[in-house]
């Protein structure tokens, strides 16, 4: 990819909240000087020079005119940028152009979706392009899915190393976690909820753990739907654990098993993972699990609108702490954790996709054009990047 654009990453939907902290990351991390050349995208001049002054950023700050929706708005920032962060959802009302833009042009492009069905829409109609364009399309760069999609991809490479053979069960359990999801997350459930009610072929697409692997189809894996009594994990008796549905498994185990897809099956073709919330032990542990699953407020309008969110102590405040625990036949097992010092939402998040889009152009110069995941696309660079400097940790745990 040429490198006489003037921009290496654009930051598309910088005055909305989440663009907002990823702005304030930027500035932090990657300030004038550091090397890295970054811009300010938005609908509004004002709004971006609003946002400009109120996060302290100096002036000069480049700020660039965007619309997802215009095309010559589109092949302006084409040719301005190497790479395309979006913060702006849900993505299947306002991704489609910009998603076709960057394949066909060979511009790199992140985002935050968590929208299966749109993902696959996008695989099937736009990813010969960016194999043909060089572009490198990665969703997903966010709370959803990284801690989860590198999670077991660390744990496979671990299990593989010592047992020989990677692991055909994973379970992935979020054993703590502060913080609300975002407006956008909710969005965007709202979105796919309402394009599932009117279209089966959707819905299907929802059900189908295989979703994003086109041509492929693993075996059958767990739903967790519902509360169960996890006798996999040990509580500080013994005794089983309590795991509720967890929102996010309906993205993270689709790109979970896309991952594997790409990387030619390296979890086993018999891979079976799944991914729920522990609750805690006996009836305090039930009693919770059954709230949880009963809880629908991010669906409703209860839930946190678009362009909501905590302020800067609630997020530092937050924080999350996830458990993937590998097992096979043989009865070798294996644990790794992933932990966030941010809210999931907010301030991971902000940090982890402003990071995957310097990672993808820094430390992926080798993968080629195509939609990719963040495990195949830039696994232990991403991880040694994340650990560096986003509040992230992946560690083994134990056997």
């Amino acid at each position: 990819m040429t490198t006489a654009k003037p921009f290496d990453i654009v930051v598309h939907g910088a005055t909305g909240f989440t663009g907002r902290l990823v702005v304030e990351y930027l500035l932090q991390r990657y300030p004038a000087g550091s090397g890295l050349r970054w811009a300010m995208g938005g609908r509004s001049a004002d709004k971006l020079a609003a946002v400009r002054d109120e996060v302290g950023a100096p002036a000069d700050t480049p700020l660039i005119v965007t619309d997802s929706t215009d095309a010559a708005s589109l092949h302006a920032l084409m040719a301005q940028t190497r790479l395309v962060l979006t913060t702006v959802g849900p993505y299947q009302m306002y991704g489609n152009e910009l998603v076709a833009a960057c394949a066909a042009a060979g511009v790199d492009y992140v985002d935050l979706c968590g929208e299966p069905a749109w993902m696959r829409q996008m695989i099937d109609a736009h990813e010969a392009a960016a194999q043909a364009s060089g572009a490198r399309i990665v969703f997903s760069c966010g709370f959803d899915s990284i801690p989860f999609d590198l999670g077991v991809f660390l744990l496979q490479k671990e299990f593989g190393q010592r047992f020989g053979h990677p692991a055909p069960r994973v379970r992935g359990r979020v054993r703590k976690m502060k913080g609300t999801f975002s407006g956008g997350t909710a969005a965007s459930l709202k979105a796919t909820m309402a394009a599932a009610a009117g279209n089966p072929a959707v819905l299907d697409l929802l059900k189908n753990p295989f979703s994003l692997t086109p041509g492929f189809e693993g075996p059958r894996q767990p739903t967790g739907h519902k509360p169960m009594l996890d006798e996999a994990l040990a509580g500080p008796g013994g005794e089983g654990v309590w795991v509720a549905p967890f929102v996010m498994a309906a993205i993270n185990t689709r790109n979970v098993h896309r991952s594997n897809f790409l990387l030619q099956h390296a979890y086993g073709a018999d891979f079976v993972y799944d991914e729920m919330l522990i609750t805690g032990t006996g009836e305090k542990g039930e009693a919770i699990a059954n709230a949880v699953a009963g809880d629908k407020s991010l669906g409703s309008d209860k839930g946190p609108k678009p362009g909501e969110g905590p302020s800067r102590e609630e997020r530092d405040a937050g924080f999350y702490d996830v458990l993937f625990l590998g097992t096979d036949a043989a009865g070798n097992t294996l644990r790794v954790g992933v932990k966030g010092d941010r809210d999931p939402g907010y301030g991971s998040t902000s940090k982890m996709i402003a990071e995957a889009a310097v990672c993808l152009l820094q430390d992926a110069p080798d993968t080629p054009g195509g939609i990719w995941t963040t495990a195949p696309a830039m696994g232990d660079t991403l991880i040694a990047r994340l650990q560096a400097n986003a509040g992230l940790s992946f560690a083994v745990e134990a056997g």
